[in-house]
């Protein structure tokens, strides 16, 4: 796997019990999902395929979500089925299955909501997880839901 470079260094870095590697993206909640967006053109830019890109969301939907959802939900799970393009959902989203790659965007949402989201992303993350977000909350969350 090529490294990439992140327009912020990211805050941690280290690998978990799953074997995916975690790294924190600093942003406001208002700025998450663009912090996603470039994490995902990082990616694309360093050789990863795109469908081993599952971008989720804690708060509302990707504006690419909900554009294809206007399509209908057989539409739209039919694109996550195929797996030959990045694919955005709602954390929430159990029909979501893992990827090599999972960033998650922490761009609102309930603190009960994202406490569920990330470690259910990390369970999907085949080797990185990217969590985009307000560190403090995020830790202040995964710390309350340990």
């Amino acid at each position: 796997m090529q490294r990439t470079s992140s327009p912020q260094p990211p805050a941690d870095k280290t690998g978990t019990a799953a074997g995916a590697q975690l790294q924190l993206i600093p942003a406001p909640a208002a700025g998450a999902v663009d912090a996603a967006d470039e994490a995902v053109d990082l990616l694309l830019d360093s050789g990863r395929a795109p469908g081993d890109i599952l971008v989720l969301t804690t708060g509302e939907a990707h504006p690419w979500a909900a554009h294809e959802l206007s399509f209908g939900e057989a539409s739209y799970w039919a694109q996550h089925d195929a797996t030959d393009d990045v694919f955005y959902a709602d954390a929430a989203a159990e029909r979501a299955t893992g990827r090599p790659v999972v960033v998650v965007a922490v761009n609102g949402g309930s603190d009960e909501v994202t406490g569920r989201a990330l470690p259910a992303a990390m369970a999907r993350a085949g080797v990185l997880l990217i969590v985009c977000g307000d560190p403090q909350r995020i830790t202040a969350v995964l710390g309350a839901h340990a």
